[in-house]
Parts: structure tokens; C-alpha cells; sequence
């Protein structure tokens, strides 16, 4: 057995709680790695947490500024090598389909670190990766290290129902990001691919605090009962709209944008029902994008939807945005304008989407200055490659 299927097989025979551990002896074993560190990235992806001193009591390396946040940035491998150091630290990005978890960070001797050896460790972040996220069904270690402070119960709550990040694919990219990320309330988004399809629901709900998570929840897992029952995007959004109507009656409701991309051609339906809002970035030029208003989720028994046709070509870059972002005002009681707002998505035209999303909220959060957030804000960027 190759060294790299040995410490694969090791990472798939471990307990749940003991990918780490199972890591770091294998590559001490096979690739005579003097030390190891599995960090994951935090909820705000501002912060990379160490998993091997949970409960935590090590110190957090910050995404920005550091070796480790290089490769977590870029998706590849960053290797730190010092002068007249007989060793290297090579950092390696853990991610699953796009969606960055965390990076590994490997010390070997210098003559070790080969070409190969890169490509081989490289392999070995991937179904690590993989791994945690399979462990996370039974287990709380990777998720109690995703957090630099405690969530809110709430946030707790809409953590738990988001797909992930990001999510990468030949026809399309997918970041994602909620803030602040350890006090959200009611914004949401949730994606599903098939061989043919991209579904992607950006939601706004009412209220704060738990009754804000459950409302979402109602509507999130509501939207997903429909599509996995093959439902039209219309009979999606009709379905949703009687569930939360015949809880609520009425007294609350919930906007949501709904859309179906046909990853062949790039021909999509929309169904606007509130506020979150799009925007395209075509060929450098940033505009909104002008939808039929429908109402919204709950609002009134047996409304019907009409699905909007829309149409994205290869190069677009398609952002989704809550009220908690274009509604923000500044110290002086300024909105963060259309302009402010173009400026901020062209600013970001060259970043991945998995850092465009956070790239915008920390705009807006030199927007807001020193005052606290008083409502979410979530951010979703789409690049749209097509079908080649």
C-alpha cells in the first residue's frame, strides 16, 4: 500500500471525533511530519480555530495577515520556509466542493517536501475534508470549532438549515455569507443541484430571535418538501405560502426570491415574493436586475405565483442581497447608496465568489461605523460559467 492510501484508509477507519488525531499519526508515520494543526474556519470567516485544543484554549490565527489564512484565501498550498531552517510548514487548503472548511498545516523536513509530497498532501486536506463533513452527523468537535464566541440560540437555528458556504461546480460558482454571523435572525438562502438543474431561494423573514429562526424554518424545510416532491418553482412557492399562512394566518410573513437555472442553456425562472433583491455584473457593468413583484410568503390564503423567465450568459456574476444590506445607514443617518453598493460588487469582480460575499459586508460594515447592527445582512454571489 502507497503511502497516501495508507493514510486515506486511516482517515476513513477513524472514530468521528478522532480525524485529527488519525491525521496527524498517519502523516507522522508515512511522510515523517514533525507536526500537525487542523484549523477551522469560523462562522464569520474571519478567524481559523485550532480543532486539536478543544475546548478551545489555543490562540485563533486570523484569515487575514496570516500564513495559514494565505491558503485558506487562495484555495492552494502556502508553504513557509525560513532561512537556514532545516524544516518547512506547508498550509493546505480543506474545502469540500467549493465550501472552505479549514486548512491543515503540515511541518516537514525540507528535503521532504517534494513536488509529490505537495500534490499527495494536497490530496490528503481533500478527503479530510470530506471526512468532516460526514463526521459531523455524530459528532459536535468540528462544529463546536467553527465558533470564536457562542451563537445565539436563533443563530443556532439558521446555521443548521444553510447547504454550506459554497459550492462549485463546471456551470457555476456559489459563495454565500449571513452577518453578524453569531447573532442572525430570519435571512436564509438554500441551493440544490441535479444533472440538469440549479435551485437557489434567498429568503427574508420577519420578526428577531427565535420567532424569526422558526418562521424561516417553517419556510425553508416547507420549500424543500416541494422541490423533492418534483414540484414547479410556481407550486414550490404556492406550497410554502400555505404552510406558513396556515400556521401564522396571516400575522407574519416571509419574502423570498426563487430561482431555476438550467445549467445546459442558462435559461432560469425567477419568482420574486419581497425583498431580497439581485443584481448583475455583466461585462464590468453592475445594475440591478428589474423583477415582477409578487407577494409575499403567508401573507394572504391561496396566492398564486407566476414564475418570471430570466435568462444568464457565461461571465455573469449574479448577487443577491437582503434589506439588511442597501438599507443600513451610516453614523450620520446616511443609506448605503445604489452607488456605494455598484462600487462595492466592482471592487470584488476579481475575487472567487466564496470571498466576494464577505468582501461586501465588511464594506458595508465601514458603512455602518461603530453602530450596531439592527437587522441582518446576507449576501449571496453566483458566477455563472455554463455548460461547456
Amino acid at each position: 500500500m502507497d503511502r497516501f492510501s495508507a493514510v486515506e484508509r486511516a482517515l476513513r477507519g477513524a472514530p468521528p471525533h478522532a480525524l485529527f488525531e488519525a491525521v496527524r499519526d498517519a502523516l507522522s508515520t508515512h511522510y515523517t511530519a514533525g507536526s500537525v494543526d487542523l484549523l477551522m474556519a469560523d462562522y464569520a470567516t474571519t478567524m481559523l480555530q485550532p480543532v486539536s485544543t478543544l475546548p478551545s484554549t489555543g490562540d485563533p490565527v486570523p484569515v487575514h495577515g496570516s500564513a495559514p489564512g494565505r491558503a485558506f484565501g487562495a484555495q492552494r498550498p502556502h508553504v513557509e520556509s525560513r532561512p537556514h531552517s532545516t524544516d518547512v510548514t506547508a498550509h493546505f487548503p480543506v474545502s469540500v466542493r467549493g465550501d472552505r472548511i479549514g486548512v491543515l498545516s503540515v511541518r516537514l523536513p525540507r528535503e521532504c517536501y517534494t513536488p509529490q509530497v505537495e500534490r499527495e498532501l494536497q490530496e490528503v486536506a481533500e478527503v479530510l475534508g470530506h471526512e468532516i463533513v460526514v463526521a459531523e452527523r455524530d459528532t459536535d468537535l468540528y462544529l463546536q470549532a467553527r465558533r470564536a464566541s457562542r451563537l445565539t440560540l436563533a443563530a443556532e437555528m439558521q446555521w443548521q438549515l444553510l447547504p454550506g458556504r459554497a459550492c462549485s461546480r463546471p456551470e457555476y460558482e456559489i459563495g454565500a455569507q449571513l452577518e453578524p454571523a453569531y447573532a442572525i435572525h430570519g435571512d436564509n438562502f438554500d441551493w440544490s443541484t441535479s444533472a440538469d438543474r440549479l435551485t437557489l431561494t434567498v429568503t427574508n423573514g420577519m420578526g428577531e430571535g427565535i420567532e424569526a429562526a422558526l418562521l424561516t424554518s417553517l419556510a425553508i424545510n416547507a420549500l424543500r418538501n416541494a422541490r423533492r416532491a418534483g414540484l414547479s418553482l410556481a407550486d414550490q412557492a404556492f406550497l410554502a405560502d400555505q404552510a406558513i399562512y396556515g400556521h401564522y394566518r396571516g400575522s407574519v410573513h416571509l419574502s423570498v426570491l426563487l430561482l431555476s437555472f438550467d445549467l445546459a442553456t442558462g435559461e432560469a425562472e425567477v419568482v420574486d415574493a419581497g425583498s431580497p433583491r439581485m443584481w448583475r455584473l455583466r461585462r464590468g457593468k453592475a445594475e440591478p436586475v428589474a423583477l415582477e413583484a409578487q407577494l409575499p410568503l403567508g401573507m394572504f390564503e391561496d396566492t398564486n405565483y407566476t414564475p418570471q423567465p430570466f435568462r444568464v450568459e457565461p461571465g455573469d456574476r449574479l448577487f443577491f442581497l437582503s434589506d439588511g444590506v442597501y438599507d443600513v445607514a451610516s453614523p450620520a443617518g446616511e443609506r448605503y447608496s445604489e452607488k456605494a453598493l455598484t462600487r462595492a460588487m466592482t471592487a470584488t469582480r476579481l475575487l472567487p465568489p466564496s470571498q466576494v460575499p464577505h468582501a461586501v459586508l465588511q464594506e458595508l460594515a465601514g458603512h455602518r461605523g461603530s453602530l450596531d447592527a439592527d437587522d441582518d445582512a446576507m449576501v449571496v454571489c453566483l458566477d455563472w460559467h455554463g455548460r461547456q
